[in-house]
C-alpha cells in the first residue's frame, strides 16, 4: 500500500495535510497518537467523501510538524510490536 503525505498548509506552530492511499484506518490511530503529546493543541482529520476522500489532517502543537513525524514513528512502532506479536502467538 502506497501512501503518500501533501502538506497543504505549513506553519511554525500548525499543519494541514493529507495523506493519499488510505481513508479512516491510518487517520484514527495516528490522530489517537497524536494527542499522547503533551505539546498537541489540537489534532483531528476529515475526510470530504466517504468513497473517494483522502483524509485531511490539522494539527496545532509547539512544532506540529515534529509532533507528527514523532507519532507517526510511535505508531509504526508500536504496529512491528504487534506483528512480531501475532508471529510468536499464531505459529
Amino acid at each position: 500500500m502506497a501512501l503518500n503525505v501533501k502538506i497543504l498548509d505549513e506553519k511554525k506552530n500548525k499543519v494541514t495535510f493529507q495523506i493519499e492511499g488510505d481513508t479512516h484506518t491510518l487517520a484514527g490511530a495516528l490522530t489517537k497518537e497524536l494527542w499522547t503529546d503533551s505539546s498537541v493543541k489540537a489534532a483531528g482529520y476529515h475526510v470530504d467523501h466517504p468513497l473517494l476522500g483522502k483524509p485531511a489532517f490539522t494539527v496545532e502543537a509547539d512544532d506540529a510538524k515534529k509532533a507528527v513525524s514523532a507519532a507517526a514513528k510511535r505508531l509504526a512502532k508500536t504496529a512491528e510490536k504487534l506483528s512480531e506479536q501475532a508471529k510468536k502467538e499464531l505459529k
